[in-house]
């Protein structure tokens, strides 16, 4: 019989709009008891009407089983974040109940459970005391966490002095070294180096191979299909979908419904995305006069991307493109009007401008692609970050391969270009 390590029944959060959330203090908390309950009562409808109230989950149910490994997906507001601190007790639930079956490690956020005066020694042991871990258990796991976290010169040096990727090494180290028999995870693959992300998905994969419990955010698709067996979709609060078909929830959740994988066109209706410098007016796929493609198109066909804007404020750092995925979420690459020559870049002028790029004939291969349009200054600063919360638009090809007779149906791989060949009785130069 397998064991249930997590168990959540009608779990809902509710906050106030307009209000800042703190916890009581003692003090509080005893005056509050020994008010009359009439005076409560009082104070109570007297604000209920000017109260606008905002819920982060709603009705959330279910039962997750020890070794598990559950990625947990959504858009930005989703509540994926909410629900991990929920889980990790750093809230609590407004209503519903959390059975929890062993000891939670937690990362939620760089630096999370770290007293910024104490050193990294030191918080080690505060993290694993913490964990309810005892003083020789913390010691038995301590040279790995040091060594996992490469932070050996600045061990014993107050964390307030550390990085942000010295601050999540650490963090992780302990979260994942202390055994904790359930490990909540809140996307450590946006901070850090390549090569520390790479060791962050090779723990997990190790921990969730030693029975224990994993419940894993990210917005990496590709993350998500590699290390979980199971996947919770969340939207405006609510579970979506929970099951066991990752592959075709990441899917969804990349391309949404399927009226949807026919829309080449956004426009910004809802007036988002205001900043300073660059806000998007209208991003579609077109022909060569700017007239919309209509889905799908041939692999042979050029397709040209529109991105329409309004500049009110020149920066010479400003990079305008667009980042295209295929329909695992593997990002084939991302594109800028900066990418060439600085005398060929495109001067944008304060008002409105219409930028055009091609995407060449008989490059992509049949498919679905999501193409966003991304923006950002090059001190890093993202206007509409890829993956996060950049405008969408849907490309299907559909035939158009090649010209040969051998290739009748979709070629293998991302690409299927038509290259060049020509023959020579020797190779030039022998």
């Amino acid at each position: 019989m397998v064991d249930i390590s997590i168990h959540a029944e009608h779990i809902g959060k509710r906050y106030i709009l307009g209000q800042q959330q703190r916890q009581e203090t003692l003090r509080e908390a005893i005056s509050t008891t020994i008010r009359t309950p009439f005076q409560r009562l009082a104070k109570i409808s007297g604000q209920r009407s000017n109260k606008q109230f905002f819920w982060a989950l709603k009705d959330i149910s279910f039962d997750i089983n020890e070794g598990e490994v559950v990625g947990i997906i959504g858009r930005n507001g989703a509540g994926k974040s909410t629900l991990l601190k929920i889980l990790s007790r750093i809230t609590t639930p407004t209503e519903g109940c959390i059975k929890l079956y062993g000891r939670v490690g937690s990362l939620l956020e760089v630096g999370t459970g770290f007293h910024l005066e104490l050193t990294g020694r030191e918080n080690i042991y505060l993290n694993g005391s913490i964990l309810g871990m005892r003083k020789r258990d913390i010691e038995s796991n301590f040279e790995e966490i040091v060594k996992f976290a490469d932070i050996d010169s600045f061990l014993d040096t107050p964390v307030k002095h550390y990085s942000s990727g010295m601050h999540v090494r650490l963090a992780f180290a302990v979260a994942a070294h202390l055994d904790p028999e359930i490990l909540l995870v809140d996307e450590i693959l946006a901070v850090g180096d390549a090569e520390f992300q790479k060791k962050c998905l090779g723990k997990i994969k190790d921990v969730s191979g030693e029975g224990r419990t994993v419940l894993f955010v990210s917005h990496n698709m590709n993350a998500i299909e590699q290390l979980c067996g199971s996947c919770m979709m969340l939207e405006n609060g609510t579970i979506k979908r929970y099951g066991l078909e990752v592959r075709e929830m990441v899917k969804e959740y990349l391309f949404g419904a399927e009226g949807c994988l026919k829309t080449s066109e956004w426009i910004n209706r809802k007036d988002e995305f205001d900043n300073p410098w660059f806000k998007p007016l209208h991003f579609f796929l077109g022909d060569a006069d700017g007239n919309n493609s209509i889905m799908p198109v041939n692999n042979d066909s050029e397709i040209y991307l529109y991105l329409e804007g309004d500049v009110k404020l020149l920066h010479p750092a400003l990079c305008i493109g667009y980042a295209i995925y295929c329909d695992d979420g593997t990002l084939l690459y991302w594109s800028f009007q900066t990418d060439g020559l600085e005398e060929n870049w495109i001067k944008l002028s304060k008002g409105i401008n219409v930028l055009r790029s091609k995407i060449p004939g008989r490059f992509l291969n049949e498919g679905i692609y999501r193409i966003e349009c991304i923006g950002r200054l090059h001190s890093g600063q993202w206007l509409f970050e890829p993956g996060r919360n950049a405008p969408p638009i849907f490309l299907t090809i559909q035939g158009g391969l090649s010209d040969s007779p051998y290739w009748m149906s979709r070629r293998p791989g991302i690409l299927a270009p038509v290259m060049d060949y020509r023959g020579k009785s020797h190779v030039p130069g022998r």
